[in-house]
């Protein structure tokens, strides 16, 4: 188990007194895979990353990261992963070089193999321009560029990054994901957490957990085909129309439909087989709505993840 993988996780518990933070997780990471672990706040995910950082003893369970064991060799642990999380590990007082500099030499990197490791990371994040900037100075993308640069100085083979692109602007998320993807196909092993539907969309694998436990793991497509997402006798349709908010507080008054939202400019609705897009669409036109295109689609990962919740939510 912990040589075929990059992480290998077997009934990791950690308990807090009477209280279970992360119960019984077991799940596998491939080697230079993306794999999004994702659940709401409160769900366990910061003290599970923390037991495999090294940061924090299980209290039963095992787990392996790039073939450490984390509950005997946590320095082993520590030596071969970089880790970001929300809060941006920084010196804001130091320039970009400096904080390079720093953290390289943390990792016991010096002379010729830090300039090496340092030319390495400014490459990759495009973060020449700013290097004698401050960092309290740079924007909210580059400051995660830089802190990603600091968490690989050290090349380990396996990331955590914490919520990456909390806080950033539309393009530079896409730009943050372009250099995670460099990344991956450069052989390194990305252990993300996001709140971003659209970036889990990019993973490999996914994990979800929920109070604790592990719901669902799978590919993204084969998340979204679980029988719990749209559940036999129903089915998924789009509605375009004008002004959707005020379309959407028609359609969650009808009688037979079962769920609806707005995801951008769309509503999306969840159906009994037997209702179709002619009962909406009348719907609509005899509250005053003009024109609106109905399409069948597939779930999302929000929906997704917003069955499952809800769900698991109205048993607890």
């Amino acid at each position: 188990m912990q040589s075929e993988y990059a992480i290998a996780l077997k009934e990791l518990t950690r308990r807090f007194g009477s209280f279970t933070a992360v119960d019984r997780l077991s799940f596998n990471v491939s080697k230079g895979s993306i794999f999004g672990f994702l659940g709401p706040n409160g769900s366990g995910k910061t003290t599970a990353i923390r037991m495999l950082c090294g940061l924090l003893q299980p209290t039963s369970g095992v787990a392996y990261v790039n073939g450490y064991d984390i509950r005997t060799d946590t320095e082993g642990v520590k030596r071969s992963i970089g880790y970001m999380n929300q809060s941006f590990s920084l010196y804001r007082d130091l320039t970009v070089n400096e904080n390079l500099n720093f953290f390289g030499s943390i990792y016991g990197l010096k002379g010729t193999q830090l300039t090496q490791r340092k030319d390495r990371v400014i490459h990759l994040t495009g973060l020449e321009p700013y290097l004698e900037r401050e960092s309290g100075n740079l924007s909210g993308g580059w400051k995660q560029r830089l802190a990603i640069s600091v968490s690989m100085i050290h090349d380990p083979d396996i990331i955590f990054l914490d919520e990456p692109t909390s806080g950033v602007d539309p393009v530079a998320r896409r730009d943050l994901w372009d250099l995670l993807f460099d990344l991956a196909g450069d052989g390194k092993t990305l252990f993300v957490t996001t709140h971003y539907m659209d970036e889990a969309e990019r993973c490999n694998h996914i994990a979800y957990i929920f109070l604790s436990k592990l719901i669902a793991l799978g590919t993204p497509m084969e998340l979204k085909a679980l029988p719990e997402v749209t559940p036999e006798g129903t089915h998924r349709i789009s509605v375009v129309v004008e002004y959707p908010p005020a379309a959407l507080a028609v359609i969650k008054k009808l009688p037979f439909v079962l769920d609806a939202t707005m995801v951008e400019s769309e509503l999306h609705i969840l159906l009994p087989s037997d209702h179709g897009d002619e009962e909406v669409g009348e719907a609509l036109r005899e509250s005053g709505f003009g024109k609106c295109s109905v399409r069948d689609i597939e779930p999302s990962l929000e929906d997704v993840f917003v069955s499952i919740t809800r769900r698991l939510a109205s048993k607890s």
